[in-house]
């Protein structure tokens, strides 16, 4: 990283669409779960297939692994692939590391303050947690930038030093009535849920997650900088793919061999390998076809104008805005629809929420108007 730092210049002057692509399609599906149309294809009856998908569709109830556990690993690690991107574009605008240090800090602090202020919309609760996206993602962005200069083996060991540190935290550190590090609502993360919190139960989800999953926007560091690297085409896939079946080789092996369980809910080491390798291996993927075949050009787009605005679009349906969208359908939806009945209506209501959101980003992206942060 040093050395592109140094000559930004001899950075591939061409833009890598992938990256974009993975952020919009990654975002363009937490729209559609915002609009509950998901929930609602787990509800459609008699078909084994729809039933498979709306499961997919949903998080895991506690042990396993289904493709909605993916989504948010695949958002950090696509943010760590942009972090070296956008350092590069800032210092060939001229700025200094500096500066750019400043931002990240201003940056880190902003995300935070963002997904705090999301727990403050619910009435009467101020909550200073990090169990959503924004909150997590302060923490994981600000470590991966600030230990991006160093070298590709400081960061990977960095990571998985992280991992081990957690690993064993769940199953030795001394918590009172807390001893199960596996079992839901009695281990560690239940523990500093309830101290941070200042109650006697709290959500299955952990705010220590913000830890290891640091190891997803890292990793998103390090190949975000494989990809502006000099290295031939056909070595950078071949290198991502060996990482990405490595990483998923010993994620399901800590799982199968029952060393440590995949556990979403509490971000388990073996859940970070084998989402992290998921993670892997779409964005090569994405590369493939994109950047080197040079295909879905068109439909790429679709997804790209979505990832162009992603804080502005995950904001806007966390403080209610599908919900204000769907509002506006509800009744014209009744009247073409009614004779589906109240599941139909409710399908169509969200498809044309997820349609108007979509439009929202289109809108911006039109007019050229990108809120960042």
């Amino acid at each position: 990283m040093d050395k592109i730092l140094k000559d930004p210049a001899s950075v591939m002057a061409e833009r890598v669409t992938s990256v974009d692509f993975f952020r919009g399609v990654t975002m363009f599906l937490l729209i559609g779960e915002s609009t509950r149309l998901f929930g609602q294809i787990n509800s459609i009856e008699g078909s084994s297939i729809m039933k498979f998908i709306g499961t997919q569709l949903s998080h895991h109830e506690w042990h396993g692994l289904h493709f909605w556990d993916l989504i948010q690993p695949f958002f950090m690690f696509i943010v760590g692939v942009a972090i070296p991107f956008a350092v590069v574009n800032r210092i060939k605008k001229g700025d200094s590391w500096r500066q750019i240090l400043h931002h990240a800090f201003k940056r880190s602090f902003l995300l935070l303050f963002l997904g705090w202020a999301l727990y403050c919309i619910e009435p009467g609760e101020i909550g200073f947690r990090f169990q959503n996206v924004l909150a997590q993602l302060s923490v994981t962005y600000l470590v991966a930038f600030l230990i991006m200069r160093k070298s590709f083996s400081f960061q990977l060991i960095f990571t998985l030093v992280i991992l081990l540190l957690t690993d064993v935290a769940y199953r030795f550190f001394p918590v009172d009535g807390f001893n199960h590090p596996w079992v839901a609502y009695e281990n560690l993360g239940a523990w500093v849920n309830i101290k941070i919190e200042g109650v006697d139960k709290t959500s299955i989800w952990a705010s220590l997650n913000a830890i290891p999953t640091i190891a997803h926007t890292v990793w998103g560091v390090l190949f975000g900088q494989l990809l502006m690297s000099d290295r031939p085409v056909r070595k950078k896939i071949k290198l991502m793919v060996i990482c990405g079946l490595a990483a998923l080789l010993v994620g399901f092996s800590l799982d199968l061999l029952d060393i440590t369980p995949i556990i979403k809910k509490i971000s388990t080491s073996s859940f970070v390998f084998a989402s992290g390798g998921w993670a892997i291996l779409a964005l090569c993927f994405s590369y493939w076809l994109i950047d080197v075949k040079k295909l879905f050009s068109l439909g790429s787009k679709f997804f790209i104008i979505v990832g162009m605005n992603c804080i502005f679009i995950y904001l806007f349906f966390e403080i209610g805005g599908a919900e204000l969208v769907s509002k506006i359908f509800i009744p014209f939806i009744k009247v073409l629809f009614f004779w589906g009945g109240y599941l139909t209506v409710e399908i169509m209501t969200s498809l044309c929420a997820w349609a108007s959101m979509w439009f929202i980003c289109y809108w911006l992206y039109k007019n050229r108007i990108f809120i960042k942060i």
